[in-house]
């Protein structure tokens, strides 16, 4: 800890070393320049507060700029408001109405955007070292600088927002918190804890030791000597991080991949070993290589040995920040080694090291941090324990929330958490992924700490949160949507006086559906097919659930082949005549038609739109793709219809989308 000193006399027969600390003031202060953390600060901001930003980084976006190019979603139902808009500047950048994967640098500069538009303070190259918290309220921090090369800072503030991964300015603040997995006792869950399932898992008959059937000889590295526990033991065990990897295949573009300093070759033994029993197919045995515009790549970890450090990070979340950058700086250590090993090892198959030489670091990629990411991926840290905790209930429709602010739809999802011998075998666990479900709400009160604790504390990103749903909801475009809300609710404090845990939820959400980009731009109509108000439906039409492939829920299917009519109208609550562009969301499905004739009526007359429903394209993830019928003036009594008209097998209705032109 720093000693400040803004004024006062030292004792006369000691000169102490002291450093000096700068006072700032504002508002609302933003704790994490992510992806959350940029939309809090630039909500608030936008609704008229004061606000300062502070990150230990020098980039904003956190992950979402840090090589995540491929984005999680789960169902784009659930990314609201500026998250939305985010992927519509996305999608603008790359010529499209929307895009969901992209460069890092593309995303950067769309962050920097939201800063320099709202002419946000943002403090880079600082680290929270504590919290003055007086009855209940935190007061001010102290952030410490990362180099040593400025002042310290001491920032007072009305309301506190932790956008962090790690959850810092919470713990500082003495918010009730938890980190690891509970055992499935303790919400009645089936999912957390210790689980050895099958995904990016070994296959039987990989040999652990050092020497093959000898466990005198020691373990490879990377493996645990401690045995396993039952199915659904809780644990302080982290799932493990990695780097999401931009690579390029461009020559012009690219930088080879030499030999990392502190390069050791044994760390990837155990690879070798699980080739032997699984022979080496492709790269892709290994990197997860997903293309990114740009001729680049974001590589996640696949299979039983991959990016992931398994194991090494559990002490990352309670770490001190210099901890942190030790183990920070092996993950990068092994990351590199294991790109070089791929390319260089006599070991590896000629095959092999010859595809992976035709990758590079990309030279147009953080420029200043040698083309490689500054963002580790802490999947997860801390959790905040919430009067409200999120669980595998929630997710799965068992359990509801009166309260909710967002939602989520991702997949259950964690990595593995540990690497065993069983039975003579190598064996991960930890790795669960089970989805299946349709999006669910998000509860105000797991972004705010308990009633009773601190009152201008909001934790959009640690929330409240059992391991296994944590797992579902810790998407980079669900942590910018509870961001926007922590910046609104943080204003809306301020203006009432009020606790956070005080703030009418119902009020912000109200807000936000009239204004979702904080500027006063008209909000855009979207009709749903199951909103029966705005929705005529003629017919026999089925459901289809399936919400991988569905806008929100559901959608809607009707076959041509039965001989009868269906027709289904989406009709907007449009007030005033305005010119709208107009899109329809198509579910990629089986035996879809491959064509189909669109009616768009705009109040008074109606016009045929042709869609060839087999040239849409999906990219990214999710199997469906927002298609435009046109830009349209349209009036009150205005509607979309689709129906058999022009079709040839099934149909699907789902969404309809009404966008004001500027």
């Amino acid at each position: 800890m720093k000693i400040a000193i803004l004024t006062g006399l030292l004792c006369a027969c000691a000169v102490l070393p002291v450093s000096a600390v700068e006072w700032r003031e504002a508002d609302v202060c933003v704790y994490g320049a992510t992806s959350a953390g940029v939309i809090a600060a630039y909500t608030a901001k936008m609704d008229g507060k004061s606000v300062i930003m502070v990150d230990p980084g020098k980039h904003p976006g956190g992950m979402s700029s840090g090589g995540l190019g491929l984005t999680d979603i789960g169902n784009k139902y659930v990314v609201t408001g500026l998250a939305r808009d985010f992927y519509r500047r996305v999608g603008a950048h790359y010529g499209k109405f929307e895009q969901w994967i992209f460069e890092p640098h593309v995303a950067e500069d769309i962050f920097n955007y939201y800063i320099d538009r709202a002419g946000l303070t943002v403090e880079y190259g600082y680290y929270i070292d504590k919290a003055d918290t007086e009855n209940g309220v935190i007061k001010s921090i102290d952030v410490v600088s990362v180099d040593g090369s400025r002042d310290d800072l001491r920032i007072g503030a009305k309301m506190f927002i932790d956008c962090s991964y790690e959850g810092d300015l919470m713990a500082e603040s003495g918010v009730s918190y938890t980190v690891g997995r509970e055992g499935n006792s303790v919400y009645g869950e089936t999912l957390n804890g210790v689980q050895m399932l099958d995904r990016h898992q070994f296959p039987d008959g990989v040999d652990p030791y050092k020497e093959p059937g000898n466990p005198a000889s020691g373990l490879l590295w990377g493996i645990s000597s401690e045995p396993i526990k039952p199915n659904g033991t809780g644990d302080k065990k982290v799932q493990a991080y990695n780097y999401r990897i931009a690579l390029t295949n461009e020559p012009e573009n690219m930088i080879p991949i030499t030999r990392p300093a502190g390069y050791d070759s044994t760390r990837y033994e155990l690879l070798l070993r699980l080739k032997e029993v699984s022979p080496w197919k492709s790269v892709g045995d290994v990197l997860y290589m997903s293309r990114m515009p740009g001729g680049k790549t974001d590589i996640n970890n696949i299979n039983g040995f991959s990016t992931d450090m398994i194991g090494m990070n559990w002490d990352y979340p309670e770490a001190s920040y210099q901890e942190r950058q030790e183990i920070i700086r092996r993950h990068e250590e092994y990351t590199k080694g294991l790109l070089y090993f791929l390319g260089h090892d006599s070991r590896v198959p000629d095959f092999i090291r010859d595809e992976m030489l035709r990758w590079g670091y990309p030279k147009d990629e953080y420029v200043d941090n040698g083309h490689w990411s500054p963002q580790l991926y802490v999947r997860e840290a801390r959790r905040m324990v919430g009067d409200v905790v999120m669980t595998q209930h929630h997710c799965q429709g068992r359990d509801t929330v009166s309260d909710p602010i967002g939602m989520a739809a991702y997949t259950m999802d964690s990595h593995n958490c540990d690497r065993h011998v069983v039975n003579g075998m190598v064996k991960n666990e930890g790795n669960v992924e089970v989805g299946g479900f349709p999006p669910y709400s998000i509860s105000y009160r797991s972004i705010v700490p308990k009633h009773g604790e601190v009152k201008n504390l909001f934790v959009p990103v640690c929330l409240s949160a059992s391991h296994i749903a944590y797992g579902s909801i810790r998407m980079e475009p669900v942590f910018m949507v509870l961001g926007q809300v922590a910046g609104l609710a943080a204003s809306r404090a301020i203006d009432g006086s009020v606790a956070v845990q005080d703030v009418d939820s119902s009020v912000l959400m109200a807000h936000i559906k009239k204004n979702p980009l904080m500027d006063g731009t008209e909000p855009e109509i979207l009709v749903d097919n199951l909103d029966s108000e705005y929705v005529e439906m003629i017919g026999n039409w089925e459901p289809y659930n399936d919400s991988y492939r569905a806008y929100g829920p559901d959608f809607k299917v009707g076959d041509v082949r039965k001989g009868k009519a269906f027709s289904m109208k989406f009709k907007p609550a449009v007030k005033d005549r305005g010119r709208y562009d107009i899109y329809m969301y198509v579910p990629k499905i089986d035996d879809e038609t491959t064509a189909m004739t669109v009616v768009v009526n705009d109040g008074e007359k109606s016009v045929e739109c042709n869609v060839a429903v087999s040239n849409v394209t999906v990219v990214g993830q999710t199997l469906g793709e927002w298609v435009s019928l046109g830009q349209f003036e349209l009036s009150p009594g205005c509607y979309v219809e689709i129906s058999e008209k022009g079709a040839d097998k099934i149909v699907a209705a789902d969404a309809v989308l009404f966008k004001p032109v500027d």
